[in-house]
């Protein structure tokens, strides 16, 4: 990262670890396997603004309330493509969360799909949302007084299942499958690659260390690029209309020459990004949240109780998934210890100074660490402790702007943050309102990071209400 008119000025120094190294820069103590969590580690000593320099890139990393409201505005900064979202370029190209910002096909194809995300379009993917949520639901059925389930693997079928039927009307079978598809442990593999090769990568050295990690990366990409590939192409040569989903609206642009039109490659592209980014992050929020409930039992029981109440016995019709209020508060509350989508770049779009201390000229850019800003001192005095509350409306209007950042920011913030939320909570729900959970009182939570975060090894039991 270059950053270089963060100056050393004696009000303005940037932070850094000790035991800073000649050429190597700040290796002692570096996890390229947990970079998010070391990052984390580091700000809690050296403050909300730090800075990490390995192999000559450098990274400034801010997470105060006051520094964070300042990037969030429009007219001072916009998105960069931090290292480790544009090296995801290798999965998603010019896709709507890795293009640039001066690439036209990222405000092409966003105000193409953005219709696809609507309230009415959201009522259109309800029913598949419940089928999906009841195949989980069957699923789980059978290890009821049994064997633990593996929840984020269950979470990741769950949403990848989703994400895969209501978007391009495929199906991945993940609840019938033995082993993962395919495509899923390709795409897990080119993740993990892209994270740990962030660090390495660009160096002579670091390239020379990956050369086999990148073989089989490549294989991943093309099997990847073959299933999407397909999709399209049996969707294109069909004789009959798609379903109204993401695919069709792509295509029938590009087949009634619409202004917004994109080209197949860039479909491909597209499809990857949601298929990548629509369940990745969804899954992990919703481990989380079993995480956070199987540990409270109040406050488990105050959901249950709530989804009873609205739900009854009744499927649940589209307007009563935002009905279980206190079921979001909990989802929301599991997003502020951990986003899953765990930082985003910001760059300078004019010559300005962060909160008055750090100059910075146009292109220098900075990542916002989301779980360090989540744990700022806003959040009260104990903002490691889980509590729903926080999220209480009363609570909400207390705080400072743009203190919750769980979805990004501005113009290329999450797209399918509605579609998430939804699924989310109507998952939940179905959970909630079917079993009593209960985790291994021994496990104690293990963050795993493949650019996206995700509790490692956690199993619930399961008991029918």
């Amino acid at each position: 990262m270059s950053v270089e008119s963060l100056h050393t000025t004696a009000e303005a120094t940037v932070p850094h670890p000790r035991w800073r190294l000649p050429v190597v820069g700040d290796v002692f103590g570096i996890s390229i396997r947990t970079p998010v969590q070391n990052s984390m580690e580091i700000g809690r000593k050296l403050g909300p603004i730090f800075e990490r320099n390995v192999l000559g890139n450098r990274f400034v990393f801010a997470s105060g309330a006051d520094m964070v409201a300042e990037l969030s505005d429009e007219s001072r900064f916009a998105k960069h493509l931090a290292p480790g979202v544009a090296s995801l370029r290798e999965v998603g190209g010019d896709g709507l969360f890795t293009a640039y910002n001066h690439e036209p096909n990222w405000s092409k194809a966003h105000n193409l799909l953005a219709p696809a995300f609507t309230k009415s379009a959201m009522r259109s993917y309800h029913r598949t949302m419940l089928d999906v949520a009841g195949e989980l639901a069957e699923h789980w059925d059978e290890r009821v007084d049994g064997s633990p389930v593996d929840v984020s693997s269950d979470m990741t079928k769950l949403t990848l299942e989703t994400i895969g039927r209501t978007g391009f009307s495929y199906s991945f079978d993940s609840f019938r499958r033995e082993r993962p598809h395919p495509f899923v442990q390709a795409m897990v593999g080119a993740l993990s690659h892209s994270q740990r090769t962030t660090f390495v990568k660009s160096s002579a050295l670091g390239r020379l260390l990956m050369r086999r990690s990148d073989r089989r990366n490549v294989a991943n990409l093309e099997h990847m690029a073959e299933v999407v590939d397909e999709v399209i192409r049996a969707r294109r040569d069909s004789a009959e209309a798609g379903p109204e989903d993401l695919l069709e609206l792509m295509l029938r642009a590009a087949r009634e020459d619409d202004p917004h039109r994109i080209d197949e490659l860039n479909i491909r592209h597209q499809v990857v990004t949601f298929l990548v980014a629509g369940h990745e992050t969804t899954s992990g929020a919703l481990s989380f949240a079993l995480y956070y409930l199987s540990r409270h039992p109040d406050v488990l029981a105050k959901a249950q109780a709530e989804v009873d109440a609205v739900w009854g016995d009744e499927e649940p019709a589209f307007e009563q998934i935002a009905k279980l209020r206190y079921v979001r508060r909990v989802l929301d509350e599991s997003l502020r210890l951990w986003p899953t989508a765990p930082a985003y770049g910001r760059e300078a779009t004019v010559d300005t100074t962060l909160v008055g201390k750090y100059p910075m000229k146009v292109g220098d850019w900075v990542l916002v660490l989301i779980p360090a800003l989540h744990r700022d001192p806003v959040w009260g005095d104990d903002p490691e402790a889980f509590d729903p509350d926080h999220f209480l409306p009363e609570r909400i209007r207390s705080r400072p702007a743009h203190v919750y950042k769980p979805f990004g920011t501005g113009e290329r913030a999450c797209i399918g943050r509605q579609f998430a939320l939804h699924e989310a909570v109507l998952v939940l729900g179905t959970i909630l309102r079917r079993y009593d959970i209960v985790g291994d009182p021994s496990y104690r939570l293990k963050v795993a990071e493949r650019l996206t975060l995700m509790p490692e090894g956690f199993t619930l039991q399961l008991r029918r209400r």
